[in-house]
């Protein structure tokens, strides 16, 4: 029972403690001992040297890959001016009579090409303050907007996104970032109606009442804390341009690397990867694998080395510093990826203790032979209790990924199902006020919780969670589609 209490215990306190600002660095390890300390068969040293620190080093060997090429690709559509010719560009040609919906399609197209939703959220900001300012739509609008384009269904739904939460299932599961393509866009689909339908009846309660953009001191948008140096600011928001302003082809050089991305992920990992002979992989020099399991994260990893090639070679003038560019962009993924693999290392010393069979017990207890349900419920709360989508999922799948996947092929689901099932559940209690993404969104906008977490919420939180009760009824049915 001491166990148990510890588990809880070291729960809340990284969440609360999160909530405060304190690094996760600093607090998933001491968690863990804390953890520790409360199971009489849990030696601290131990727990920490032969439990969290291998756990922690296997998930940086997984996914290092990911967390890099999409961190430096990122940073090369920024410095190459690529992500702002799409996001004016979108703007644009919707018009201010629709800026909402432009800002959000803005952030979905940068977001599901690859580009970090920290870099959306920096370079897509100063765009939305000056459309809403020019529509005078409420500056406490923007948050919300900016979040349903940039941290839901384009993260966890759209089938063949590169996001790492939708490549951590697949070496459990043995899928592709394409897994369960009708019913990921069945659920990406309820989350944009959902969250535009909330976001336009918000806007237009304000007009009715007479409320503007509001006075806001248009202080200097905050820099990029990955790259930029202490007291750094970027310019202010200016205006949007005009259509004329954007030709077709330039639009449709910017939106290229996207495009490539997506299109070499789906070609590599449906037909050329499985295509190969890769018998060898079955030698234990090289784990004892299938390309079954790894075709998923060599697709991504090939095709975002392609983008970032694509731009170094095609965007090489308008990159001022490539070496720098690259060099921020390598800078820009450790902490992230540190961050996320010493939740993993949490994970595994909590699932290492006598009291974590309660928990599981209690989790697959849930809707006993139905894995879609109680990967549902356990991934949502942990990644709630973390506020971290990837950090949530790689808890839950390094502790219990392997039952769901025998659970699901007992009850005949397929794994391309609870793939999308597990993807599309990091993306609900993450969205929590203690997310760093939403500090940080917030903190770009220059604006509070107070103000304007209620859209957050919903946007975020409340529909995507809506649209996972969807498609796991849809899945229960009709299985995978």
């Amino acid at each position: 029972m001491s166990s148990l209490l510890g588990i809880v215990l070291a729960l809340v306190l990284l969440m609360a403690l999160a909530y405060r600002g304190v690094s996760v660095l600093v607090l998933a390890p001491l968690m863990a001992l804390l953890a520790a300390l409360f199971s009489p068969d849990a030696p601290l040293l131990a727990s920490y040297t032969q439990v969290f620190m291998p756990a922690l080093g296997g998930f940086v060997i997984a996914f290092f890959p990911l967390f890099l090429l999409g961190a430096v690709f990122g940073k090369l559509m920024e410095a190459s001016g690529a992500a702002g010719v799409i996001a004016h560009g979108i703007v644009a040609w919707l018009g201010a009579q629709r800026a909402m919906l432009a800002i959000v399609l803005a952030c979905a197209v940068l977001t599901y090409g690859g580009v970090s939703l920290f870099v959306v959220a920096f370079a897509v900001y100063p765009i939305a303050a000056a459309l809403f300012r020019s529509a005078d739509l409420p500056k406490r609008l923007i948050p919300g907007t900016i979040a349903l384009g940039a941290f839901t269904f384009t993260m966890t739904a759209l089938p063949g996104t590169p996001a790492i939460q939708n490549a951590i299932p697949m070496p459990f599961f043995g899928t592709t970032p394409f897994a369960a393509p009708g019913l990921g866009l069945i659920g990406g689909a309820l989350m944009l109606v959902l969250g535009m339908v909330w976001l336009m009846r918000r806007a237009a309660t304000a007009a009715a009442r007479g409320e503007g953009y509001g006075q806001h001191e248009e202080a200097p948008t905050p820099a990029d804390p990955a790259t930029a140096t202490p007291g750094t600011t970027t310019a202010a928001p200016s205006p949007p341009a005009s259509p004329a302003a954007f030709s077709g082809a330039a639009f449709a050089r910017a939106v290229a690397p996207v495009v490539l991305v997506i299109v070499l992920n789906y070609v590599l990992a449906t037909w050329l990867l499985p295509a190969l002979d890769t018998t060898y992989l079955a030698d234990e020099r090289f784990g004892g694998t299938s390309i079954t399991r790894l075709r998923g994260i060599w697709a991504v990893i090939i095709a975002l080395s392609v983008a970032v090639v694509w731009l170094l070679v095609l965007e090489r003038h308008a990159l001022k510093h490539p070496a720098r560019t690259l060099e921020q962009g390598a800078s820009a993924s450790v902490l992230p990826l540190l961050n996320t693999a010493s939740q993993v290392g949490f994970g595994a010393v909590i699932a290492s203790l006598a009291g974590f069979a309660l928990i599981r017990d209690a989790v697959l207890g849930i809707a006993p032979g139905n894995p879609l349900v109680s990967v549902s419920i356990a991934v949502n709360l942990l990644a709630g209790i973390t506020g971290s989508a990837s950090g949530g999922m790689s808890i839950a799948l390094q502790t219990l990924g392997d039952t769901w996947l025998a659970m699901a092929q007992t009850a005949g689901i397929a794994p391309e199902l609870l793939h999308r099932v597990t993807t599309i559940a990091t993306g609900g209690l993450d969205a929590l006020p203690h997310n760093g993404a939403v500090i940080t969104l917030l903190g770009i906008c220059g604006l509070t919780h107070r103000q304007s977490y209620l859209d957050i919420l919903m946007v975020a939180v409340v529909f995507p969670v809506l649209a996972l009760v969807a498609v796991v009824v849809l899945g229960s049915v009709f299985g995978s589609f």
